[in-house]
């Protein structure tokens, strides 16, 4: 059943509030631009409903062809005969599609150009609103430099009216690539998230508790077998052995495939009865960032809980793989080295407990240095939603 649907923002290319830091990036949108009434055209409305989002937005299931077999099996012929890869995008968007076409289009994936799989999908699903005659807006995005070597998505990058970069290396690449005009640097919008109060287990001592998150994603980017949870491990053990400190094992994605939990069951094997390390359950995500405003430090793999733990200025090694990590680490500190440790450089044990170390001994001129630049980071990321507003009143006006 389709609503009434006149005249409404659509945000787009949203996998499910399920990864909490997809949520992070809608809810903070949907606070920096209130006053526009917004859909959220989600591939799980179930997780959006259960989580934060639900309050804030309209909310729409896009169709999933894969589960209707006659439509599959009818698009997909189509697309063999007539060579229209567009037609699996406006068989999923059809609600917001010709006689629902909206004024303007947000894509809220900001990973989506960062895999293989999700770039062909952001290429057409841009093509699909571009050709029905809507504007688009790439949102808080990060792009690997290479990619944009390609003929293909420089053309797509140049179909958005407007897109904003959530750091420099992506930002410089862009402009690199001959994509000027319609580009504006802001922090990712997680930035401008806000903290929810929630109770603390006996066992966390604010001010005293290393947090942490590892992922499946940075175990299958390792490039020794097994060499992650080994250093996360052995970590725990060096931390622990300041009586004073505690460990908080943090999830932030909850999806099937893709479960931060997992690993961190691992990790937290044999510690079930030590009440210095708290495995926390699953919980939205301003919950979460409260959590990680209580911690001393934090050790992440999770771009959107280190943006949490930044944001909240705790000092933050963050074990990454990609250009965001980098270059989100290098806006704040002018450098990544120390601040990031990659994955794939991971060969031997006891590498995490020396970044560790090196961020511990520094703990003070880190968090000072946060305190001092986050104010109007944070405040920078809330003003993108300025440059929503003056293109949706400049669509808007025109219907």
């Amino acid at each position: 059943m389709v609503m009434n649907m006149k005249q409404q923002l659509v945000m787009y290319l949203h996998g499910g509030s399920g990864n909490h830091g997809c949520e992070a990036i809608v809810n903070s949108t949907c606070h920096m631009i209130e006053e526009i009434p917004k859909l959220l055209v989600t591939n799980s409305e179930e997780e959006d409903r259960f989580y934060s989002l639900g309050g804030l937005c309209d909310i729409l299931q896009e169709n999933k062809i894969a589960e209707h077999f006659f439509a599959h099996v009818w698009y997909y012929a189509w697309r063999a005969v007539f060579h229209d890869p567009e037609s699996f995008m406006r068989y999923r968007f059809r609600n917001v599609l010709g006689k629902h076409l909206m004024p303007l289009y947000v894509s809220v994936g900001g990973d989506m150009y960062c895999y293989d799989i999700s770039r062909k999908e952001a290429v057409l699903a841009n093509r699909t609103f571009q050709k029905a005659g809507a504007k688009t807006v790439l949102w808080g995005c990060s792009i690997e430099p290479d990619l944009l070597r390609e003929p293909e998505i420089v053309d797509d990058m140049k179909r958005y009216t407007l897109i904003t970069p959530r750091e420099s290396i992506t930002e410089n690449a862009l402009k690199d690539a001959g994509i000027t005009e319609n580009v504006k640097y802001f922090p990712d919008p997680a930035f401008f998230l806000q903290p929810e109060e929630t109770s603390l287990p006996d066992g966390f001592a604010a001010g005293k508790t290393i947090g942490i998150n590892v992922s499946p994603m940075i175990v299958r980017h390792e490039k020794v077998d097994g060499i992650t949870i080994r250093n996360y491990r052995e970590l725990m053990e060096h931390i622990l052995e300041d009586k004073n400190n505690s460990i908080a094992l943090i999830p932030h994605v909850m999806w099937k495939n893709n479960d931060d939990r997992l690993a961190l069951e691992e990790l937290y094997r044999g510690y079930e009865k030590d009440e210095r390390v708290i495995l926390f359950p699953d919980m939205p995500c301003q919950k979460i960032k409260y959590v990680i405003s209580k911690c001393r430090a934090f050790i992440g793999a999770r771009t959107h809980a280190t943006i949490a733990a930044y944001s909240s200025c705790v000092p933050t090694l963050v074990v990454g793989y990609s250009v965001k990590a980098l270059g989100i680490a290098r806006d704040l500190f002018g450098s990544e080295e120390n601040y990031v440790l990659p994955v794939q450089s991971l060969e031997e044990a006891g590498e995490l407990i020396r970044a560790y170390d090196w961020m511990m001994e520094r703990e003070g001129e880190i968090r000072g240095r946060l305190e001092n630049v986050m104010p109007e980071y944070c405040a920078r990321a809330g003003e993108a939603g300025e440059e929503i507003r003056k293109i949706w009143k400049r669509e808007t006006e025109k219907r």
